[in-house]
């Protein structure tokens, strides 16, 4: 997503988390020919213990020049939506978690810029999703359940049809994830909502 690459040209992605203390960081990256990282794409900057989420994608870690940003729209609502703009601010689309549903299993919402609904990202499996939430209330466990080998996957549908699968690899101490939208070869669904619901939806748990 550098100034190069338009993210609705590719359909295959790879998502690396950079954790420190106060500020999460993210690195976007096109498979290379073996499908490790390759060129980087976009570096994204969340700052924690914010009041009001805040995060924002650049064009690489000299933080130039913006390419997206993710912004909530109200403080302390577990169902708000997020705005979703360009590198001029313009809207892209909207993120929502639906919060009903993620009780069981985590969900979100994407809407298009006109805010019509275009995708649903869900966790992939119910069972999984339930027995992680009961790892999490396990003394002492629940503070690494996140390194254990318990698929974190989610599939971004629109009706019956899968069009990104989103996988997260598993034994690594922070998050790396693929993000394959080969199931939309139209390319009806904006990769830049989908890479912003990516990292959003990471973010958001603070994962």
């Amino acid at each position: 997503m550098s100034a190069l690459i338009d993210p609705n040209a590719h359909d295959v992605f790879l998502l690396r988390q950079k954790w420190t203390f106060a500020i999460n960081r993210y690195v976007f990256s096109l498979p290379d020919a073996s499908g490790n990282e390759g060129e980087h794409i976009a570096f994204v900057e969340q700052k924690r213990f914010k009041f009001k989420e805040d995060i924002r994608f650049f064009t690489d870690e000299s933080k130039g020049t913006q390419l997206l940003g993710i912004k909530a729209r109200q403080r302390f609502d577990p169902a708000a939506r997020y705005d979703i703009t360009g590198p001029g601010g313009e809207k892209i689309g909207e993120i929502q978690k639906a919060f009903a549903k993620s009780l069981l299993r985590s969900t979100y919402l994407l809407f298009d810029a006109a805010g019509q609904q275009v995708a649903e990202a869900t966790e992939k499996s119910m069972g999984v999703a339930i027995f992680r939430r009961l790892i999490g209330f396990v003394p002492y466990v629940e503070n690494v359940a996140n390194w254990l080998p318990i698929p974190y996957h989610f599939v971004f549908k629109r009706g019956d049809e899968i069009l990104v699968n989103h996988t997260r690899k598993a034994w690594k101490f922070n998050d790396h994830y693929t993000i394959d939208c080969s199931g939309d070869p139209a390319r009806t669904l904006d990769r830049r909502l989908v890479l912003a619901a990516a990292v959003g939806m990471d973010a958001l748990q603070a994962r």
